[in-house]
Formats: C-alpha cells, structure tokens, sequence
C-alpha cells in the first residue's frame, strides 16, 4: 500500500476519534416535525393551576429540596427526590459502576409543586401533593423483571368551578458540561409516525406528531410514551451546560370534585436490544450507532451469536476478527499481489524519478505509462483497507457504546468495553492517563513488523519518507488506540497479527 495514502487513512481516523471525542454525533432532523420555539418551552410551566399555598423562599425551597432517599431491588436501585416526587439518578447493580444521572428525571415541570410520599410498598412508590384547589398524585409502579416503570398521574378537583391543568413531563436532564466526561455519548431519540429522528438536544425545539421519546447516555436509557395517542416532546435549553427533555401533555379539563389524569409507560435501563424489543419494538430505535448503523448492528449481532457457542466476550471478539478476515481474505491476496509488483517494478519508478525531478508532470505522465505497461495499479493494494475502514468505524461505534462487554472479562482485562489495564501507574500521564495498557503497544509493534515486511526498495527521499512511515504510523495508531476500549484493539490487534502472518508467508512464496 501507498505510504502517502497510509497516512492520510491513519489522520483521518485520528481526526474523526478527535472530532467524536468533544462533539456529540447529530442526525438531520425533518423540519416539518421540529419547531424551534425556546419561549413556548419556557412557559410550558405557565399553563398549570398555581397553588393558593405561599412559595418558599429561595433559600428554604433549596433546603427542601435536598430531601432523597433510596428505593432498591434486586437489579436496580433508584434515587427520589421527594419533594419533587422525581427521580434524582438510577444505580445499575448489575453493571460495575454503572448509573444514569436524571437530575430530575419525570418531573411534573413545576417546582412551586411539592410533594410528600404518601406510602411505599414492595413494587410500588406513591406521592402526593395537596393544595386548596387540586390534589395531585404521581404514583410509581416498578416492574422488578425488565426495567419498566408504570407512572400514573392523577389529579383531582376540589373547588366548586371546572379545572384547567396542563402537566408537561421532564424526562431528565443532560449535563453537557465538560466535568461530564460521558457528555459526548448523550442524544435524543423522537419516535414519530415515521423514521426516528435523532438529535443532541444543544438547543431549544419542539417535535410534534409524537410516540414515544427517549434520552440515552453511553450505556442506559430512559423511554416514555403516554397512553395519548399523539404528544408533543421538547427540548428546553436552559443553560450552555444543560438541557431539558419531555413531553407536553394536552390540557385536561376537570369538573368539580372529580379526577383526571395520564398514565406513562417507563423503559429505564441498559440499552439491551433484546430487552426492549419485548417490552415495545418501536422503542429499540433508541438503539442507534450513527452512519454505520446497519453494520454495527449486524456485527454485534453476529458477536452475541459467537459469544452463544464461545461462551466468552474475549474469545467472541477473537472469533468475529478472525471471521472478518476470512470474508476479506480474497482481498487480501490481491492487496499483497499488488503490492509485489509495485516492489518489482520500484527501480524502475526510482529512475523516472531522478531523470525528471525537475519536470514533475513529465515524471507522473512517465510513471504512469509505467503502471499501465506492467498493468499494475497503485492503488489496488489499498482496496481491502478501505473495505475495513467502514467495519472498524461500525465496531468502534457499536462497542464504545454497547452494554454487552461492560464487566465483560478476558485474561487479565477486567473490562471488555475500557481500556485493558494491565496495572495502574503511580502518576497520571498527559492523554494516557495513570493505567498501562498492554494491547494498544503490542498492536503498534504488530504494525511495525507490518510496514516493515511490505516495504519496498527505495531511494532517495521515498526511502526516507518510507523510514519515516516505518515509526510514525505504529506509534500513531498506538496513541489512538490507547484508551479505547479494550474489545476493539482486542479486534485490531487480532486482524493485525493474522495480516502479519499473511505476509510473512506471501514474502517467503515466489
């Protein structure tokens, strides 16, 4: 393969891993479904019956609302605000160290509305909140076998004249901010009565024509639909770091002393495919890994089936490598043929060279009647590559962010979806960090040995541009692959040492 070409691959990985490292990954979004109006999502608020209690103070509402406490279960453990009857952040305890910060997490959208909890049973958390005009209710119904929340919202009337009320729900909030170091993996998902639309929430919108609507951080999710049939969802940005996410509710009329209300069906766990294909398939269209999608849904697809009979992640990973380069093995020869002849007919190009330096058209004209008499192609080489570039981004989207490798072991790597830390160094290093990751050094080695082999005879500055190459694609690749997880320069490093193998035994044939 082309040197020159090499390294334009190598910046270019580097520059999208760059870029995705401090910008959250955007989907167009369909005009006729969004309108952005910051002042309607400000005033949502404003359409709810005011209480006839007096407001707290600044100060003592801050106090009160500091009031939490804990609700657990065999798979989960979730923290309440109480006088907002929301929920403040979800524990995951299958998944080590693993919890989905909500702030405020399905909040009637109106602080001047406190509540107190009312009772608590074994799968069920109920809150109330009273005032001269209304009661309202928020009652918590917790499935404890697949992560599906039942919230009814109940409100009640009780004056002499009918009741307007509007209930907009926040989902939670997103912390944009840089002390967020997941910041970057967190999105929208709109469900409408057609393709999903995918959006990172940095700015104020509104989306009509509604089903359900999700918010996901790197592994877990959060995904409500009413038992309307259509709503509105919103996207409230309150400040640079922060934005907002809910449903407008349509406005309930209440006659007096009697009761109305809206029920919530709640997915609030692990972004398991299967898991919530079976509590709605609409909703596994949170499930999305950018332009690859397809593809990272067919691979991890295709690891989950190699996991079934390996019964290890580690060796899955292996295995789909190795499978991976058996699909492109008939490219591979051609890319190792290919390169043959460009180091067979290197002399000859390296004389063309020296005798037209100072004609650099006359040079290229030359070199490429060259390429057509010996009907070689200097880019045939780089076919199986560029054919792996659209693999290697899909498996770097779907395993950066997918739940199967989290606390997945292999060998000394207690964690599949981080890095493989081999041990932790007594300083942390600019970039690198305070662990030593084996994986990623022994890969740049593996491509060392790679460059080596396939380099062809050179003089002049090709040599020493070769030379160059020889130490600053390895040592390159071994810094973006650092602190990437574990599972995919597990793959790389995989696919590197069986190309490695393969041209050390096409170097030995005639």
């Amino acid at each position: 393969m082309d040197k020159r070409l090499a390294l334009t691959i190598g910046l270019s990985i580097l520059v999208l891993f760059g870029w995705s490292a401090f910008v959250s990954k955007t989907q167009p979004i369909d005009n006729k479904q969004v309108i952005v109006n910051s002042t309607a999502v400000n005033n949502v608020q404003s359409v709810i019956a005011p209480t006839t209690l007096p407001a707290p103070k600044p100060a003592e509402l801050s106090n009160i609302l500091e009031k939490t406490f804990s609700y657990k279960q065999d798979n989960l453990e979730i923290i309440f605000n109480e006088p907002l009857a929301s929920i403040k952040e979800v524990v995951f305890k299958k998944y080590p160290e693993s919890r989905l910060v909500l702030k405020e997490g399905l909040l009637i959208n109106d602080k001047t509305l406190l509540f107190s909890k009312d009772f608590q049973t074994a799968g069920s958390i109920t809150f109330i909140h009273k005032d001269s005009e209304k009661t309202i209710t928020k009652k918590f119904t917790i499935n404890k076998s697949n992560y599906t929340i039942d919230l009814e919202i109940k409100v009640k009337n009780l004056t002499n004249v009918p009741l307007k009320i509007n209930l907009p729900l926040v989902l939670g909030m997103l912390d944009f901010s840089s002390n967020n170091k997941e910041a970057r993996f967190q999105d929208l998902t709109v469900g409408t009565q057609g393709k999903p639309i995918y959006t990172s929430a940095h700015k104020s919108a509104q989306f009509n024509s509604v089903k359900f609507l999700g918010l996901r951080d790197r592994y877990f999710c959060l995904i409500a639909q009413s038992n309307a049939a259509s709503q509105t969802a919103f996207v409230n940005k309150i400040n640079p770091q922060e934005s907002e996410i809910g449903l407008l509710s349509q406005e309930l009329v209440i006659n007096p002393n009697s009761q109305n209300g809206q029920l919530f069906k709640i997915y609030l766990g692990p972004q398991d495919l299967k898991a919530i294909g079976l509590i709605n398939a609409d909703w596994t269209a949170i499930i999305h890994y950018g332009t690859f999608n397809l593809i990272s849904h067919v691979l991890l697809q295709t690891l989950e089936f190699l996991h079934g009979i390996l019964r290890n992640w580690g060796l899955a990973v292996i295995a789909l490598s190795l499978l991976v380069y058996l699909l492109l093995y008939p490219l591979s020869i051609k890319q190792m043929r290919s390169m043959k002849e460009m180091q067979a007919i290197q002399p000859l190009v390296e004389k063309i060279r020296l005798e037209h330096k100072d004609n650099p058209q006359k040079m290229n004209k030359e070199i490429m009647d060259l390429y057509r008499e010996h009907k070689v192609n200097p880019f045939g080489g780089c076919l199986p590559l560029i054919l792996q570039m659209p693999i290697f981004f899909a498996l770097y989207n779907a395993l950066m962010r997918s739940i199967l490798l989290k606390g997945a072991r292999f060998l000394w790597i207690k964690d599949l979806s981080g890095p493989d830390k081999l041990f932790t160094l007594p300083v942390t290093l600019p970039i690198l960090g305070n662990s030593f990751n084996i994986l990623p050094i022994i890969m740049a080695v593996g491509m060392f040995f790679q460059q080596k082999i396939s380099s062809v005879n050179a003089t002049g500055a090709s040599a020493e541009q070769q030379k160059i190459m020889l130490i600053v694609m390895p040592v390159m690749f071994g810094f973006i692959f650092y602190t990437m997880p574990a599972g995919l320069v597990l793959y790389w490093l995989v696919n590197s040492i069986l190309m490695l193998v393969f041209q050390i035994k096409m170097a030995k044939s005639k």
